[in-house]
């Protein structure tokens, strides 16, 4: 049966080959990128090898959670029906930098705007069960270790961007597990995994270094996406299409709570999420 999929992040790098890889399945494409612009020049270079692909496009900057709600709330006027939501859209920002919204911008894209997206879709997704959340996140996440004090007093004078990076693949674990057993019985599937080390933008530019093809990179969220296998598989971390345990700490049911709890607390007084 083929699916409505909306990818974000799929004018580049890993998403557009997931976006390529999904079309050419004959699905439906929903392609998200920071700009208009971005999203028809990705539509138009995929029709130009499948000019037969179902493709449409929603724009919005992950710097600006208003931009996030409002996207969701784009997707929930123009469609009655979503199959899966690939949080693919992320970032590495090796510097300091303070989104509008007041957060590190690692911690806002990569953690909070997907918070945001999925809780603003969830209701869409129940209703098109089943129906799959699939949470790109990273290997990096064993490096995080969070802390709640920091995360409330952001203190920028010590900034390491590693850390930033990946403790907001920590949180995204967290949230993943959070979001798998709040959906369970739900037809709602949530699970995460880990690309791979992929040649990319964001891998060149954050870390000086090239891995394997984007190809690579688009299978496991592909495997998640359209897989029978794993229409009834939920709240696991995924490497090379194989669910496998994430780090010890991303088990830790009191860090998890604290952390979504937090969440919660800033996107309600955001005005970003209702519950």
């Amino acid at each position: 049966m083929k699916k409505t999929i909306l990818i974000t992040g799929s004018t580049d790098g890993i998403g557009k080959q997931i976006a390529k890889n999904l079309a050419a399945g004959g699905h439906f494409i929903i392609v998200h990128g920071r700009t208009v612009e971005k999203c028809e020049r990705t539509i138009q270079e995929i029709k130009t090898s499948l000019p037969d692909a179902k493709l449409d496009c929603v724009s919005a900057d992950f710097t600006s959670l208003a931009n996030v709600k409002r996207m969701s709330e784009i997707v929930l006027e123009k469609y009655d029906h979503l199959d899966v939501l690939i949080n693919n859209a992320g970032i590495y920002q090796s510097q300091i930098e303070i989104t509008p919204d007041g957060f590190e911008t690692n911690l806002a894209i990569n953690y909070l705007a997907v918070y945001v997206l999925s809780k603003g879709l969830q209701n869409l997704l129940v209703k098109s069960n089943p129906s799959r959340i699939i949470n790109v996140s990273s290997i990096a996440h064993k490096r995080g270790r969070i802390d709640i004090e920091h995360l409330i007093k952001f203190q920028n004078h010590n900034f390491d961007g590693y850390k930033a990076y990946a403790d907001s693949k920590l949180m995204l674990i967290y949230f993943t597990y959070y979001l798998a057993d709040e959906l369970n019985g739900s037809g709602v599937t949530v699970n995460a995994l880990h690309p791979g080390v992929i040649t990319t933008k964001m891998l060149m530019n954050g870390f000086n270094m090239t891995g394997e093809d984007v190809i690579v990179g688009a299978e496991t969220p592909v495997f998640l996406a359209t897989s029978p296998e794993v229409e009834e598989i939920t709240g696991k971390y995924f490497d090379k299409k194989v669910p496998l345990p994430s780090s010890r700490l991303s088990y830790d049911l009191l860090v998890k709570e604290q952390v979504i709890q937090w969440t919660k607390k800033v996107l309600k007084k955001g005005g970003w999420v209702q519950e």
